[in-house]
């Protein structure tokens, strides 16, 4: 039945997307299906967006539908099937000729869109493509980090209770060896990422976590085994894939099969053994130093920092630049402890998001939207706020991010008083995140000091907006008797125009 469900999800989107032949790229992340598109006017976007399954839609360098946590993994397989098997179907089609419709203004008019788009995409910095490269390389293992965060969890809880003791140590076995062999992962990754081939990216990787190591000297001093983690994996990938790329080009085709593969692993590897592991190593180790250290002397401040400033990094996509990082401490210490607090900022959203509900009584359209979008705000999905409410506002979306600062300087004066924890895995947020909490505290006293931060953003973007996230003119404009949405996005998430005193919604990169 959700087979069925999920593949007539994706039935519903395909033809509102221009069909298959429109489609270049098929991806997904946490939440959405990012769809690479050859010609943008074609796809209908209020049809879309009406969708019981969609939540909203973001266009970037490519079209993201968001669907949810869960959602977007059963129905981006089926909308792949059906992308194949309508291209199958269907017979190779003539060049399309220039007629005369198309020299019509309308026709003329889409022609721009469609190349307003691609330049668009063509335009995007070459800071922001190399985040979202190594955005690629991390977003496919957090499936593996939430599974085995949970695990691990329930497992530490079991043994503190003292439960199952034959039970526990193969839960262990199961929770960590993901994390043990992580780097390997990570090179696979970066390799695909940046064209190489995944295996060598791989085999230069799994050098890393090799207890052979342990015999080597490098810079006088021995290595140890995960010296530099996946940061040293994905330097060591990111150098195969040069080497592999040179020796393609200059190894003789009849020799390439055996030269370019043993070239690769030697040179790559020997550069990773006496070079990459050390360096990486002392930065993974003065990323683990400084987050201690700046949690430990100034916890309430830089949680304050962190919590209000995440939205608006979110909306420039330079969130993606923390992912290594949240790896990366999560490899060392078994949790990272910037997760809590920059979660801090979706529950000052649901916080905004309530305070609007309030604010405008007589808006139907924007309070359906409100009731739609709170659940999953809950749960840390924050685009159907953002987008369908706070961004197109304005104001709200601001104070939206005084709640994250306050909660996030909540959390952190926790961690000043020396009460750390953090999240097992990235990518869950808001209610979502609390099977995911660890720390040098029992459980009960996260999940409490956990709680109250959310509270604290809820609270504190609720009084925010309530008093500051609106002039009187858009209190009088937006609390017109009108159940039409004007001026917002409606329920499902379709930009509509923007009302008098709204600001023009700026484009995000989620």
């Amino acid at each position: 039945m959700t087979e069925n469900k999920n593949r007539a999800t994706a039935a519903a989107i395909l033809p509102l997307v221009g069909g298959a032949g429109n489609v270049i790229s098929i991806a997904h992340c946490m939440t959405r299906l990012r769809l690479g598109l050859r010609d943008r006017s074609l796809v209908q976007d209020e049809r879309l967006a009406a969708l019981p399954a969609v939540l909203g839609v973001v266009e970037d360098t490519t079209y993201q539908i968001v669907l949810g946590p869960g959602t977007v993994a059963r129905v981006t397989p089926e909308f792949e099937a059906l992308v194949e098997e309508e291209r199958a179907a269907a017979p190779a089609a003539p060049p399309t000729p220039l007629t005369a419709d198309a020299l019509t203004a309308d026709g003329l008019a889409a022609q721009g869109a469609a190349i307003r788009a691609e330049r668009k995409a063509r335009n995007a910095t070459p800071f922001k493509l190399f985040l979202r490269r190594i955005a690629n390389i991390f977003v496919p293992l957090i499936p593996a980090l939430i599974g085995c965060g949970i695990i691990a969890g329930f497992n530490g809880l079991m043994v503190n209770l003292g439960w199952l003791p034959a039970v526990t140590p193969a839960l262990a076995a199961i929770a960590t060896g993901f994390m043990a062999l992580i780097a390997v992962f990570v090179g696979l990754n970066t390799a695909k990422e940046f064209g190489g081939t995944p295996i060598l990216g791989g085999a230069v990787a799994a050098i890393i976590v090799f207890p052979g190591v342990a015999k080597i000297d490098a810079f006088g001093q021995s290595l140890s085994p995960g010296q530099g983690g996946v940061l040293g994996a994905l330097g060591a990938a990111v150098l195969a894939v040069y080497v592999e790329k040179w020796c393609r080009r200059w190894v003789p085709e009849a020799l390439d099969v055996l030269v370019t593969p043993t070239l690769t692993v030697l040179v790559s590897g020997l550069v990773t053994v006496f070079g990459l592991m050390f360096v990486a190593g002392e930065i993974s180790t003065a990323i683990g130093d400084f987050a201690d250290w700046l949690l430990a002397t100034g916890g309430a401040a830089a949680g304050f920092v962190l919590g209000g400033l995440f939205l608006p990094l979110v909306m420039l996509g330079l969130h993606q630049a923390l992912i290594p990082i949240h790896t990366t401490l999560i490899e060392q210490q078994g949790f990272t402890v910037l997760l809590p607090i920059l979660a801090m900022a979706g529950a000052g959203q649901v916080g905004a998001a309530a305070a609007v509900y309030v604010r405008l009584p007589r808006n139907g359209s924007v309070r359906r939207t409100i009731k739609s979008a709170l659940p999953a705000g809950f749960l840390g999905v924050g685009e159907p706020l953002i987008y369908g409410v706070s961004l197109p506002l304005g104001r709200p979306f601001v104070t939206a991010c005084v709640g994250g600062a306050f909660g996030g300087g909540f959390v952190g004066l926790f961690n000043q008083l020396g009460d750390a924890f953090g999240s097992t895995a990235i990518g869950p947020s808001g209610w979502a995140l609390f099977p995911l909490l660890a720390g040098n505290q029992g459980m009960g006293v996260m999940v409490a000091v956990y709680a109250a931060g959310l509270a604290v953003g809820y609270a504190a973007g609720f009084l925010a907006t309530y008093f500051f996230g609106f002039s009187r003119q858009m209190l009088t404009d937006l609390n017109a008797d009108d159940d039409t949405g004007t001026g917002l996005i409606a329920a499902s998430g379709t930009p509509a125009p923007p009302a008098p005193g709204a600001p023009e919604k700026a484009p995000a990169a989620f």
